[in-house]
């Protein structure tokens, strides 16, 4: 077994890949149970909006307005083996934590940490060390745990009524699409990606038939559900079908799943934190086992996501009834040079 320097938090074995599962399960919660309470201003949420796990905790944030409770740290879109790093700030410095390598928070608090330094992770700012890294829980919380904060009008992400079909949904989406894609991506043999290609393309049929006839996932209207099918769909075309491997048909060539996509894309909090050179960037670069020259594809053409996409007639609101959120923070907005149009 050998650590892959591509992935933290995953280590690839001649057969299948396997992603490391343990994390920090610590919990930020309202009552505070495991020594994290809830509290605006305490915790900086660490991200990247290069990885895919970390764009579900920034679209979070924004549908449900926590902006102004919980600051964002972004870390660039490349890496070494040691750690993420704050490369996009002045000095290569966050300017909150004060740390340039990520790791000096788990560090901060596990002296001997001993697994990947991966994002999303929620810093406690007092004492500059990891909360948490799990970030399925995360986003559950942010839901839950943080509903005192949320902006007015914000959407029911994980409402109690649809939490069990919701867990259902969001198993076979992690393991078959989320976790499917690198399970191609970084087989190690044939028989691997053979029956991992099967499997990732077993489950996107699976999604187009659910799709075809329901705008969203589960209910009537977005859920935690889409946001964690999202941002795997929206890297398909620019990296997994090539980089990965994963070539039956690109998204474009998916009619059901492109148009949901595209719904999802210009539905304010999901397209306005995608950040395509970025996603570009990281998985190109940073998978040398992969991707050994470091050249990063110019192409895919990417206008093609503001293009209509007609999911309006299954009905459904996105936000329920509740509300858009509101333009990003300047401060947070992808640049103008890194989207479609």
């Amino acid at each position: 077994m050998t650590t892959s320097k591509s992935e933290p938090g995953s280590y690839v074995e001649p057969g299948e890949f396997k992603r490391d599962t343990n994390y920090i399960t610590t919990r930020i919660t309202a009552d505070g149970r495991d020594g994290y309470p809830v509290e605006p201003g305490r915790y900086r949420l660490i991200a990247a909006r290069a990885c895919p796990w970390a764009n579900r905790t920034i679209i979070v944030r924004r549908l449900l307005g926590l902006e102004s409770a919980l600051s964002l740290g972004l870390c660039g879109p490349t890496h070494d083996k040691r750690s993420w790093t704050f490369d996009l700030d002045p000095g290569e410095v966050d300017p909150v934590l004060g740390i340039h390598f990520l790791r000096d928070a788990y560090l901060a608090r596990y002296p001997d940490y001993p697994r990947g330094i991966t994002v999303p992770a929620v810093v406690d700012v007092s004492t500059g060390q990891v909360a948490t890294n799990d970030y399925a829980q995360m986003t559950l919380d942010f839901s839950t745990e943080w509903a005192e904060y949320h902006r007015p009008g914000a959407p029911a992400l994980y409402p109690e009524d649809l939490r069990e079909e919701i867990d259902v949904v969001n198993k076979r989406v992690y393991t078959e699409v989320n976790n499917g894609v690198y399970r191609c991506g970084f087989a190690g043999d044939q028989d691997a990606y053979d029956a991992a290609y099967d499997r990732l393309f077993t489950a996107l049929d699976w999604l187009t038939e659910r799709l075809s006839t329901q705008r969203y996932l589960v209910g009537d209207t977005i859920t935690e559900a889409d946001v964690r099918l999202f941002t795997t769909l929206v890297r398909f075309d620019p990296v997994y079908h090539g980089h990965f491997k994963c070539n039956r048909e690109k998204l474009t060539e998916l009619p059901v799943l492109w148009s949901y996509a595209r719904d999802l894309y210009q539905t304010p909090g999901f397209g306005d934190t995608v950040d395509f050179t970025q996603i570009k960037q990281h998985y190109y670069i940073v998978h040398t086992d992969i991707n050994p020259t470091q050249i990063v594809p110019k192409g895919p053409d990417l206008a093609n996501w503001l293009t209509p996409h007609g999911r309006e007639a299954l009905g459904g609101k996105p936000f329920g009834d509740g509300t858009p959120p509101p333009p990003p923070l300047l401060t947070e907005r992808v640049p103008t040079a890194h989207t479609p149009g």
